[in-house]
Parts: structure tokens; sequence; C-alpha cells
């Protein structure tokens, strides 16, 4: 039924749209009037900051079905990973060495990091590449933004605006791995040169290159705008669902030798220990819708102003299959145990019972509210921006038991464990940027932000979970900027950030918030043939959360304060036009990254280690995007990406070493246009890894004392586990625009 439905509106909606009688452009045109509730967190070339913008058209011909971090892979200092190894599903981006629970991510200057784990799940949002008219990435800690603090960089969607005219267009891919892509787009255009409604409905499934790490993906994007000379309003609705099943386990080295795309998920054991099979529903499955409502208002020629008020929903499950045998002999964990489960031992004939195999859903069902307010002011030589932020989130976490063996009915489904988290923070920001000369100008940014994070109830065990903590921070920026003539600019920057733990840290210690001073300086050379982009940066942490290179029982990473550690780098951006038909986008990040004071307990002794490699941090990462347009409507692309090895612990221990890798891409676009009936007829053609390397992207590093195999003496185990990711695959895809 689901295929028919989705089929249905393929079908009927550009039959609809395309028979309307107005001339229909091949281009989305854009209105003139700017978006304020981003204008005050997004920057440019005169900005003292380091950044990158990315638009739509830059990744079109990419954009096959495979989530936002993957379209971002060549971007400066920017790694990804994907747990199904083919970039769908649960996929992540880290930049400078620096995890995804650090980069601030906003839509429409909305936060879209989770308030809780600060994480950003990009399954979350299939497709959502086909809606953002822009990307910003700022690297370090760049402007001020909404929502948890930036330490390694922030990346600022912003959706499409409008088009004036209407369309209609169907898009549709296929590629390894049963991979199948379904788009479509369609836009009213401007009705009474005022109002227009636009849309996009997305269908990915993927059987992914690990085994069995399917994807069952389906997402929606409506947006209602009403604009007039001085006025856009806009209310936009978007979400999705994703049925992922699990593959963030990871796999051991002997594992990756005998087969890379082993997925222990779901495993299933005799009482002998034997493997039987795999449970089929090992999966996990997660809603979420947004609302947004913007208001943009020109009061003068001089002022601006916006207000915005964004709504999410989340709800959704993991589920596993706890197998006994498992869970005594291998993982040695205790889901199968009654106390576990809060559940009281009892006997049946003479034997007591007291552990079960079972089925568990563990849910998370929350509520984010957010309003924002900006207001802009140009005049003359000087910029002002000032805004604010507040929030309440609100989610339920909790966990039942579906199924079990030898425990009566009524039991099940009943809640072994159950807690909620509450979070409320008040932000204000105030930017100023004066142009002092000619050739100077100078930035100033300051922000507070206050927060409240409380938890109460239990968590799985069980075992009470109890936080309420506040804090209040105070960011503050600087910088300056030298136009040496209209080709060249210097900059330097001073930035200073505090950010929270996250409720991960929270559970696993004691953990104390971290701060951050960053300076960066920069040179940009700008010319109709040469782009160069080079700076500097240098950050300063103190009690950084790092990874500690573990993760927990959903595949998060394991985070702990550490004292002082610093990151150095060098970053050159660059696009050379090398002639009418060829141009070069290249880029490379030489970095060091250490703990400056790291102390381990090794065989139950505490020792410093010094100076110590920061863990997934390699030293270099280069980028190169080689576009050649052999003819008009034919265009080629050959991108190729390098990360150096890196360290997956803290201790430079030489198991948690991850190894480099280079891997290079073909993508390939051909243009038909125009025709009678079609105004125009897209081809993509996508070859990930075409020189079909066997490479690892991520992994995790974890150490525990052995204290049993003899009473008399502790000793530190290391254990590895590793995320391959796919060899040689392809993605084609159709567009069609009515």
């Amino acid at each position: 039924m689901k295929i028919l439905k989705i089929n249905f509106i393929f079908i009927i909606i550009p039959l609809v749209l395309s028979a309307q009688k107005v001339q229909v452009k091949d281009s989305i045109s854009t209105i003139s009037l700017n978006e304020v509730n981003v204008e005050g967190i997004r920057v440019s070339t005169d900005s003292p900051i380091t950044y990158t913008n990315l638009s739509k058209e830059d990744l079109k011909t990419r954009n096959l079905g495979q989530d936002i971090p993957v379209l971002l892979n060549f971007l400066p200092s920017v790694a990804t990973s994907s747990d199904a190894g083919n970039g769908i599903g649960y996929t992540n981006l880290r930049v400078r060495g620096i995890d995804a629970t650090r980069i601030n991510v906003t839509i429409n200057g909305f936060p879209y990091n989770d308030s809780e784990s600060h994480s950003v799940y990009w399954v979350d949002l299939p497709d959502f590449a086909s809606n953002v008219e822009s990307f910003q990435f700022q690297r370090g800690i760049g402007t001020s933004t909404n929502g948890t603090g930036a330490f390694g960089g922030s990346i600022n969607l912003r959706s499409d605006f409008l088009s004036e005219t209407p369309f209609s267009e169907i898009s549709s891919s296929y590629g390894s791995f049963n991979t199948l892509k379904k788009t479509l787009r369609f836009s009213t255009g401007l009705i009474n040169k005022n109002i227009e409604f636009s849309g996009r409905f997305s269908q990915i499934d993927s059987d992914g290159y690990i085994e069995r790490a399917k994807s069952d993906l389906e997402s929606y994007f409506l947006q209602f705008v009403y604009k007039n000379k001085n006025t856009l309003f806009r209310i936009l609705g978007f979400g999705g669902q994703e049925i992922t099943y699990q593959s963030w386990y990871g796999i051991d080295s002997f594992q990756l030798k005998k087969n890379r795309r082993y997925n222990p998920a779901g495993e299933i054991y005799d009482e002998n220990g034997n493997k039987t099979g795999f449970y089929n529903n090992q999966v996990d499955n997660y809603k979420q819708n947004h609302i947004q409502v913007l208001w943009d208002k020109e009061i003068n020629s001089l002022t601006n102003f916006s207000l915005g008020y964004n709504f999410t929903h989340g709800y959704g499950f993991y589920e596993e299959y706890n197998d006994k045998w498992y869970v005594e002999n291998i993982s040695f964990g205790d889901e199968t145990d009654f106390k576990y489960l809060n559940l009281e031992p009892f006997e049946i004939g003479n034997k007591f019972i007291s552990s079960t195999e079972n089925i568990s859903q563990k849910w998370l069902d929350n509520f984010f509210h957010a309003l924002t307010f900006r207001l802009n002011y140009i005049k003359n030589s000087t910029k002002l921006n000032f805004g604010g932020f507040y929030s309440v989130y609100d989610g339920d976490h909790y966990g039942k038991i579906i199924w079990a063996d030898n425990i009566p009915y009524d039991l099940i489904n009943n809640k072994f464990y159950e807690n909620n988290g509450i979070k409320k923070e008040l932000s204000f920001f105030i930017k100023l940027k004066e142009t002092i000369s000619a050739k100077t100008s100078i930035f100033f940014d300051a922000q507070i932000r206050t927060l409240n994070y409380s938890i109460n109830g239990t968590i799985k065990g069980p075992e009470i979970f109890k936080v309420n903590d506040s804090f209040t921070f105070f960011n503050p920026k600087a910088g300056i900027i030298f136009n040496i003539n209209d080709l060249n600019n210097l900059y330097f920057s001073y930035a200073n950030a505090k950010r929270e733990p996250n409720r991960s840290d929270f559970k696993n210690g004691n953990p104390v918030s971290e701060t951050l001073n960053d300076f960066e300086f920069g040179w940009r050379y700008i010319n109709n043939n040469i782009k160069i982009k080079a700076n500097l940066y240098w950050m300063e942490y103190f009690d950084q959360l790092v990874l500690t290179g573990a993760i927990d029982d959903v595949g998060l990473p394991i985070r702990e304060n550490i004292g002082n550690s610093r990151r150095v780098g060098l970053e050159i951006d660059s696009l050379i036009n090398l002639n009418k038909s060829l141009f070069w986008i290249f880029n490379f990040s030489l970095s060091s990254n250490k703990n400056l004071d790291y102390f381990f307990e090794r065989d139950g002794i505490l020792k410093s280690l010094g100076k110590t490699n920061l863990s997934f941090s390699p030293s270099l990462i280069s980028a190169s995007q080689l576009n050649y347009k052999i003819s008009k409507n034919l265009n080629f692309i050959l991108l190729s990406k390098y990360v150096s090895k890196q360290y997956m612990g803290n201790i430079d221990s030489k198991l948690s070493i991850l190894p480099s890798y280079l891997i290079s891409d073909l993508n390939f676009s051909y243009i038909i246009e125009p025709l009678k009936i079609l105004k125009k007829i897209s081809l993509s053609f996508l070859v990930n890894n075409f020189l079909n390397k066997e490479y690892i992207s991520n992994g995790y590093f974890y150490t525990f004392d052995d204290t049993w195999s003899d009473p008399n003496l502790i000793k530190t185990v290391e254990g590895v586990g590793f995320y391959p990711q796919a060899k040689r695959n392809f993605l084609i895809g159709i567009s069609i625009l009515f």
C-alpha cells in the first residue's frame, strides 16, 4: 500500500502542475528580500571568520540518496563515515578531528542538534539536501549561533526560498546494494505575485554494504510563503521516518579479515553456543516532524527584523533481541537478568528463574520548542546584529519488554525503566562590524547563554538517574580584517566559548563544562580565475570532553573530561579556473592535535603519559575536485579524498590506529534541453570508490581491567572494532523537470 500511495503521488502531481497554462522557466528564481532569520549567524568575505559556502547546484549531480555528511565530505578538514558503509542510514561527520556532538547545526537559524545528546541524526531527515538552498560551513568557534556551542565548526542550512514560476520535478536514482531513491518536488509559483506553495516527497531504500544494514526512509517538505515588497512570511513543515536495521556494533580484527561485511547485530544462539540465525527486527525506528514559522520584515532601508518559532516532535525506539547465551558468554552484560528488567525472580516447580531471553524496545519521545528574534541595522560603516533565542526540550526515555521467555504475560509491555529530561535555554547575542578606514574593519561578537538541565527517573538496570545542573556562559569574540587591495585581505580573530556536558557525559561520570580559546589568522585572495583561502588556527582547550574511543550499547561515543589539550593547524581551500572548460577545487588541512598532560591507569597504576595524540584526529586531510565541462551539457568530475592515519584512543596504542585511506569517485552529468513537453532532463552517474579500495573510516577502541584471570594481578586489556566502508559502488539518477 505504501508503494502504491507514493507512486500515485509521483504520477499525479506533475501532471496537474504541468497542465497550468503558465510559462515555466528552467531555473528556480528567488526573491530579493534577505532572510533575516539567518542573517545574524551567517558571515561573508568581509568577516574575520573561517568558512566555506556551498549551493544546491554544487551538490546536485551527487545528490542521489546519500546523506548530507557524505555530500559535505570534500569540504576542508572534514572526515565522514557511514555505519551501513554506503552513505545511507546512520552517517557521521567530524571536522578538525572534532565529533558531531560539538558541531553546531542549524536549519533556518533553529538548532538541529539533539538537546540532550548534542548529536546530529541526519538519518531522521533523509533527502533534506533536495530542499537546502545553501550551506555555510564555519570552522572553529565561528560566529555566535543558536543552540549548543560550536567547538569544531557550525553548519548553517538555509532551506529553499520560493519559486516565482510553477514547476514540478520528478527524480529517481538506483544503485549498488539495491539502493533506490524517488523524489518529487513541486511549486505553484507565485499566485497573484504574493503566495506560493511548494513541497517535496521522498522515499529511499537500500540494503546497505554491511549485511542486513537495510534502510527504509521516507521524508517530506511542505512550505507556504507570503511575500510583498517588505515582508516575507513562511510556514514550513518537514520531517521523516527512518527504519534502519542496526549496524552500529562494528566488527573486530578477526572478523574484518574473514568477512568485512559481517554484521553481528541480532545474533541468536542455542543453549550450546551454536549460532542459529539473526533476529529479523533488530531495527531503529524513529519519526521526527518539524514546524517552522518565519516572519521577516524590512522596517526601513536601514533596519530589518525577524521572528521565528520552531516545534519539533520526535518519537520512536530501537528494538533488540537479548540472547541469553550471548549475554552470559560473550558480552558479559546483564540484559537478560531479572534485576536489569526490574522483575522479581520466581520458581517454576523446583527451578528458580532469575533471567530470561527477551526482546526489548527502548523508547524516546521528545518535544522541542524554540523562539528566535533578529534585528539587523546597517548604516554607512556600521553593521549591527542583535538576536535572542529561547528553547524548551522535554524528552521521555523508557524501555519495555515486548516478549520474554518464562515470565507472566501480564508483565509484557511493562516499563522496566523510565526517566524524563528537561532542558531550558535562553541566549542573547550582539554583533558589531565597524569599518574604521578604507581598508580596515573590526568585528565584535558577544553571547550570553544560560541553561538548566534536569533528569529524573531511572535508567536501565534499573538505576536512579538524577541531574539538576545550571550553566551560564559568556562567549566573547573579536576580529579585524584588513583589505590589502581589491584582491587580497587578511583577517585575525579570537573567540572564547564554553559548553555544557551532554546526557551521556552525566550518565558516565561527573563531568564539567569545557572551554575553548580559538585563534584564527587567515588570508583570502580572489580574482576571476583563482580563489585561495588560507588560515592558521590555534585551539586551546581546558577540560575538553574528548572521545575515549569507546562506544555505548547503541554505538554512541563515550567522552571524558581531560586536562589541557591543543589543536594547531593550517587549512588551504582553493578554486582555480584552468581554462573555460576546466576548473580545480582543492583543499588540505595539516594539523597537530595533542593531549598536553594525559593520565591513564594501566595495570592498576595511574601513569602520566604526557603529550599524546587526541583521538580521531588525523594530521592530514585533503580533498580534490577536478571539474571538466566536456560540452555545454556534459560534465565530468573526478573527486578524491585522503585522510591520514589516526588514533581511536588517547593513549597512542598501536592497536588503536585507524589506517590512512585515499579514495576517488567519478561523477558524470548530462542535461537534455529544451524539449517540447518536458523542460529539462538531467542525467547523473556516480561511481564511489571507483578504484575499489578496502578502507575503514571509523571504529572504536576500549580498555578494561582483567581481574579474574589472576586474582593477585590487574591486567589492562585493549580491544578494537571497525566500521568498513563500501568498495566500488555506483548510483545512477534521472531528473525530469516539467
